[in-house]
């Protein structure tokens, strides 16, 4: 393995244990503030914290994102807790092998925030969900610390593939190769 190998092999550790980092620390702020506001919803009910915008409400979901696949018709918990590990089995793989700290920083939220469900559904049977979004009567569905870090990873991927330089690139095209502290994506400009 040459120097130049052995370098790109020690970033890209480097960008994973990160990722992991930050997934292993999404997981415990999710859930502090689960067990915080769950104590304090189950006194209180309902929160206005900005009028006619942002409440503090008390919703199980038990469906997918957003309460999607709910209701009656919702999968068992064990069943939305095997599909996320896998996908989470499916993310570490990506992990390994993203070109850029953005992207592992992403897929490293999107792991946490998918973790810190997956405990709920463990425990619960259902994910506590607790910000509620509104205008007026219009509500955005409620949410949660791990249900951010998902959405904000998977925006941070879609922009990152939209427009990066390796977006651009045409298919069958091959990266260029950077030299000593270049990236892959700089060669071309």
């Amino acid at each position: 393995m040459g120097a130049r190998s052995e370098l790109r092999a020690a970033r890209r550790d480097s960008r994973v244990r990160l990722a992991l980092w930050l997934a292993v620390a999404v997981v415990p702020i999710d859930q502090f503030t689960k067990a915080l506001l769950q104590d304090i919803l189950l006194r209180a009910g309902h929160i206005e914290v900005v009028p006619n915008y942002f409440d503090l409400v008390m919703v199980w979901n038990r469906g997918v994102s957003f309460g999607m696949l709910g209701g009656s018709q919702a999968l068992p918990p064990w069943v939305l807790s095997m599909v996320a590990l896998a996908i989470c089995v499916g993310l570490y793989v990506w992990l390994r092998r993203a070109e850029t700290l953005m992207s592992s920083l992403a897929i490293g939220l999107v792991i946490g925030g998918a973790i810190g469900n997956v405990i709920d559904r463990a425990r619960w049977g259902a994910v506590f969900d607790f910000a509620d979004f509104h205008v007026g009567r219009w509500h955005w569905p409620a949410f949660n610390v791990a249900d951010a870090a998902i959405v904000i990873g998977v925006v941070v991927l879609l922009a990152e593939s939209l427009f990066s330089g390796t977006a651009r690139r045409r298919p069958g095209e091959m990266p260029a190769e950077a030299g000593p502290g270049q990236r892959s994506d700089e060669v071309r400009k």
